[in-house]
């Protein structure tokens, strides 16, 4: 469950996206790389696959893992900036990655623009420049065009290796906070970058300062997609709007090796089976106009596609009639199909269960339920900071009345609160300001 806002009157992001300071971010990461690599050195187990996987889940390069864990080893703590210099902004940032990471001639181009650049005071030395940049990158960021793809690592010890590291994708519900994992990588976008692809962006937040937590409920949602994809089968995962199905999925889908591409198709409303196809062939990159019109051309492509190992994801998928869910059928059919298929949708398991040929292929029947009472308090205080001050009654009695523990239920009631707590910081967390914010939810039946 994850939720933001927009800045506005109410002190949120416009674009709904969380402010998160970089440095915060990166810190958290290392604390936990550090911790099970760590482990892992105590057992007499690491190897430089863990290092390198750990790397990656922290986005930086293999080199600041060692450094970290060097420092790690003797006692040392984390380093501290120097406060009051010059520091990169995210817009100064990402124009040196355009630049390849030339630090001369980014101090070039804020040289000849004057006043219309994105720098915060005066323009510094270009050995300050460099100094800067050396200590970031040594703090852990990454210039994404300069980093290297290193030595090829054996499939099965990656796998065994991401195994033991054991970095999951969000915050447990436990309480112990993890980093990111990086995203999979879709057939059709492998040559792009990261952020090209649908998985990249992960949960839309309402809220500054919240975190997607893995509850019990998210936790089934991996194991059972990990078992559906080792097995090349077929996964349905479903159940009532708003209760995490596509959190969990999608959290899921950022813990696979990333050798093993993710594609989605988008359905529309009651496609027929001409659209259906030209779904599937954009999701696997294939050429759509060519290919639309020819009906035998376009399934052997599509054959093909499927008959390398990945997941092909379909959210929403109550939206397709039985008809067309018996071609998903027969392309999961055929002798040579590798990629596991995942159905995801409110709704989906009635949908699926109109195709019955479709339905007994089904290999794994997920059912995503609502909070249960007793997790809610703790759920929430990991969720946002903000209910670190409730007491658990308002909360148990505004998921009895309202939420029924439904996660974009809370996210709502949480961002109003967050607004109505930014307006008046004097307030608190109480029945009568979660009574307000559960007004606005509109009417419920």
């Amino acid at each position: 469950m994850g939720v933001g806002a927009g800045r506005g009157g109410d002190g949120l992001e416009g674009d709904g996206r969380l402010p998160v300071s970089r440095s915060r971010e990166r810190g958290l990461a290392r604390q936990v790389v550090v911790r099970r690599l760590l482990a892992l050195d105590e057992a007499g187990s690491l190897e430089s696959v863990h290092v390198r996987i750990a790397a990656e889940a922290a986005g930086v390069s293999v080199r600041t893992a060692w450094r970290w864990l060097a420092r790690a080893r003797a006692g040392e703590g984390e380093p501290v900036g120097r406060r009051g210099g010059f520091t990169f902004n995210d817009a100064l940032w990402a124009r040196l990655q355009e630049l390849n990471g030339n630090v001369a001639q980014l101090h070039r181009e804020l040289g000849q623009a004057g006043g219309d650049t994105p720098l915060e005071g005066r323009l510094p030395s270009l050995t300050t420049l460099h100094r800067v940049v050396r200590d970031d990158l040594r703090a852990g960021r990454v210039l994404e065009c300069t980093t290297p793809r290193r030595g090829h690592v054996d499939p099965d010890r990656y796998d065994r290796a991401l195994a033991q590291l054991a970095l999951p994708a969000m915050v447990e519900e436990s309480g112990e906070q993890t980093p990111p994992s990086p995203a999979p990588v879709s057939a059709a976008g492998r040559d792009k970058a990261a952020g090209d692809t649908p998985f990249t962006a992960g949960v839309r937040l309402y809220v500054p300062g919240a975190h997607v937590v893995s509850t019990r409920q998210l936790g089934e949602v991996t194991e059972a997609l990990a078992h559906t994809v080792a097995a090349r089968g077929i996964v349905c995962v479903y159940g009532d709007p708003g209760q995490g199905k596509t959190v969990g999925l999608y959290q899921a889908l950022r813990l696979l090796p990333h050798r093993m591409p993710v594609c989605r198709a988008l359905v529309g409303v009651k496609l027929a089976l001409p659209q259906l196809r030209a779904a599937l062939l954009t999701a696997f990159g294939l050429p759509v106009k060519a290919l639309t019109s020819r009906t035998d051309a376009a399934d052997r492509a599509l054959l093909e596609a499927l008959a390398k190992p990945g997941v092909l994801v379909i959210d929403d998928v109550q939206r397709i009639a039985a008809p067309e869910l018996d071609y998903l059928r027969l392309l999961a059919d055929a002798p040579a199909t590798r990629t596991s298929l995942v159905l995801c949708g409110a709704g989906a398991e009635h949908a699926v269960a109109r195709a019955p040929a479709l339905a007994s292929r089904v290999l794994t029947w997920q059912h995503v339920p609502h909070l249960e009472p007793a997790q809610v308090p703790g759920v929430l205080r990991l969720f946002h900071p903000l209910w670190h001050t409730a007491t658990d009654a308002p909360l148990l009695h505004t998921d009895e009345t309202c939420a029924h523990g439904n996660f974009r239920t809370w996210a709502k009631i949480t961002s109003h609160v967050y607004a109505a707590l930014d307006r008046h910081p004097e307030h608190r967390v109480d029945a009568a300001l979660l009574a307000r914010a559960c007004a606005r939810l509109g009417p419920r039946p």
